[in-house]
């Protein structure tokens, strides 16, 4: 019975704390329009062509000329060897891929948000080279997609902020 009351009056405490969903209003919401004028500047290498790939997938391309958003990133990606065997080979391996971005106001080119992101991937290093570059390539691809989603999130928490001003 107790649970039940509980369970009841969660909605009522959940909406007395402020929150309230990111992207309300779905695709016409103030959120997913705003995130569709921000144009990804080209990011050099091929991790940055797997994450300039995934912002553009998840920000939605904005249309020649229109964007009131650029969005420079940097990229700082470092694969360690950590694990060693007696014989000094490298057993494991970590991927880090950081990213430092700032969203520029197209009109007035001030930067409006200068934020990090980041993410790690372990990787075994087996005894076929293949197989460890094709580790290798394919945790780079995760964490293209990782740190993307956390860049869209916290540009979307900072376009909500502003809208509520």
């Amino acid at each position: 019975m107790m649970t039940r009351a509980a369970l009841l009056l969660m909605p009522l405490a959940l909406a007395g704390c402020g929150l309230h969903p990111l992207y309300s209003g779905g695709e016409g919401g103030v959120v997913a329009n705003t995130l569709r004028q921000v144009e990804v500047a080209p990011i050099p290498g091929k991790t940055g062509y797997l994450v300039q790939a995934a912002l553009v997938d998840r920000l939605g391309a904005a249309p020649a000329g229109s964007a009131r958003y650029r969005l420079v990133v940097t990229l700082d990606d470092d694969i360690q060897g950590f694990g060693v065997r007696r014989d000094q080979a490298v057993t494991r391996e970590r991927r880090s891929l950081r990213s430092r971005y700032q969203l520029v106001e197209a009109a007035s080119g001030e930067t409006v948000l200068d934020a990090t992101a980041g993410s790690d991937a372990g990787i075994d290093v087996v005894s076929s080279e293949y197989a460890t570059v094709a580790a290798e390539e394919t945790a780079v691809e995760r964490l293209a997609g990782t740190i993307a989603d956390q860049m869209v999130a916290r540009i979307g928490l900072y376009i909500t902020r502003q809208s509520a001003k």
